[in-house]
């Protein structure tokens, strides 16, 4: 099969999702473009990949301020509520890249100021993904905190399954390149929409599942666009194409190339043509 050109499932399947049709039966199979998920224990094993060029996300600490029985609702906001709005989107799938319904995802942050909530449960709360594995969280920009980049801590779990653990951060912080504890492979997308942000982040747990159909084949043999070849230290601005591997990627988010952040690693910040 031609690595280039297989079609992504997870894709197709969003956008089946979001306008409310059901995905065609013959691409359930397929790849899937998606970040992938820790779970379980002390020390998390990583899953396996969805063979769409992705590695799997890894779980990170949970911090010092996560407080268990957070209230179930999908926004963490009031209209009297300071900062920046920020709806995150996103779903969550299992090893076969299939959504999954019911799951937990619960949230913790700091509120506008770098503050944490510990005696009650502002910017605290829990929910549950829709039978297309989807969730919605509307929330705030977060404040910073000292020695931190921007973040938002989040523990997702499957029903009867491990629980993951990890944190969603920012493109474009400065304090991105500072924070010992940051991950690209854990940077939200993000985009304004007014005065507001809207983020997305998809989720890929530890839970087995059987693929309804073989995936799509294609027996085109074109090559990668052109472009000059990835290298640390380099800025790269949104559109910037380059190759790496021998393959074309296009720059999604605007960053100074560091060791670990090569094309095939970070989604976020770049998507294979």
């Amino acid at each position: 099969m031609d690595e280039e050109n297989k079609l992504s499932r997870k894709t197709v399947l969003k956008a089946a999702l979001a306008a409310g049709v059901a995905a065609p039966v013959a691409l359930i199979g397929g790849p899937a473009l998606a970040r992938t998920s820790a779970a379980g224990g002390a020390a998390p094993e990583l899953t396996p990949a969805c063979h769409d060029d992705d590695d799997p996300t890894i779980a990170q600490t949970e911090g010092p301020y996560f407080k268990p029985n957070s209230p179930e609702r999908t926004s963490l906001v009031t209209p009297g509520t300071p900062g920046t709005r920020l709806t995150v989107t996103g779903y969550v799938f299992g090893r076969a890249c299939l959504p999954i319904g019911r799951a937990l995802l619960d949230f913790w942050q700091a509120d506008v100021n770098g503050a944490y909530d510990n005696t009650g449960y502002t910017f605290r709360g829990h929910q549950y993904t829709n039978a297309q594995g989807a969730f919605t969280l509307s929330t705030i920009v977060p404040g910073l905190y000292p020695g931190r980049t921007r973040h938002i801590h989040v523990k997702v779990q499957a029903p009867g399954r491990p629980v993951l653990t990890t944190q969603l951060y920012f493109p474009g912080e400065p304090r991105n390149n500072t924070d010992t504890i940051f991950d690209a492979r854990l940077l939200m997308t993000v985009r304004d929409n007014g005065s507001a942000k809207e983020a997305a982040f998809d989720f890929v747990l530890d839970v087995p599942q059987t693929p309804t159909s073989t995936r799509p084949t294609s027996t085109s043999t074109s090559t990668p666009p052109g472009g000059t070849s990835w290298a640390v230290g380099t800025a790269y601005a949104a559109g910037t194409r380059v190759t790496y591997g021998g393959r074309g990627y296009v720059c999604l988010q605007p960053h100074t190339a560091q060791p670990g952040w090569e094309p095939p690693a970070v989604p976020a910040l770049w998507r294979a043509e």
